[in-house]
């Protein structure tokens, strides 16, 4: 019975842990960098963020969502569907082999 209280104790803590984490702020205009890949879904991108959610907007005004998964990764919905992760340099890595650094 102790046992079981102590893990669903360290369970709650774990999940305040990760909610408590410091979200980046992403907010800004980002230029895509075609290393490996060449930038497909346009050059520049406007980012904009409330909380977790990102939205996005190339130059040519085609839009897309994220959202944070953590204070390190977000996932890209469609049409786009891609996997990021922020650099220390505040840059996105994407899952499809292109950088967003921001300007």
């Amino acid at each position: 019975m102790l046992k079981s209280v102590l893990i669903l104790v360290c369970a709650a803590m774990a999940a305040a842990a990760v909610e408590a984490q410091q979200l980046p702020n992403l907010s800004g205009n980002y230029r895509c960098q075609p290393e490996p890949s060449p930038c497909k879904n346009g050059q520049t991108f406007t980012v904009t963020q409330t909380g977790d959610k990102i939205d996005f907007k190339d130059e040519k005004g085609e839009a897309g969502e994220a959202k944070l998964t953590s204070n390190i990764s977000l996932s890209a919905g469609a049409p786009w569907n891609m996997l990021g992760t922020v650099t220390s340099g505040g840059a996105i890595q994407w899952s499809n082999g292109t950088q967003w650094r921001k300007q």
